[in-house]
C-alpha cells in the first residue's frame, strides 16, 4: 500500500465551470491547496498543482492539449493522466475534478 492509498481526500467546491473559458486554465485555492483547473476544448476538466516544480511557473497560464499541459516559463510538458514530465523532470500533482450542477469540485 502506498502513501497515496492512505491519504484522505476532501471534495472542495472552487468555482463555476463558466469561469474557465474552453482551452484555458484558472488558479483556485481548494482546502488550503493552490491548484490550477483547466477546461480543455473538448470540455474535459483537469486539475493540477498551481506552480511548476521546475521554476514555480504559473501552470494555470500554460498551454494545453488532450494529453499534456505545458508550463508557460520553460515549456516543460506534463501528462494529464499521471502528472509525469515528458522530459524526465519532477512530476506535478494532479487532482480529481468534476462538475456538479455547473460547479467545479476538486478532491484535495
Amino acid at each position: 500500500m502506498s502513501v497515496t492509498d492512505l491519504r484522505t481526500t476532501t471534495a472542495v467546491r472552487v468555482g463555476r465551470v463558466e469561469e474557465i473559458p474552453l482551452g484555458e486554465g484558472r488558479a483556485f485555492v481548494a482546502g488550503g491547496v493552490q491548484i490550477a483547473v483547466f477546461r480543455l476544448r473538448d470540455g474535459s476538466l483537469h486539475a493540477t498543482q498551481a506552480a511548476c516544480p521546475h521554476a514555480g511557473g504559473p501552470l494555470a497560464d500554460g498551454q494545453t492539449d488532450v494529453d499534456v499541459l505545458v508550463c508557460p516559463l520553460h515549456q516543460y510538458a506534463y501528462r494529464w493522466s499521471d502528472g509525469a514530465s515528458t522530459a524526465g523532470a519532477f512530476a506535478i500533482g494532479v487532482y480529481p475534478v468534476r462538475e456538479e450542477d455547473g460547479t467545479l469540485v476538486v478532491e484535495v
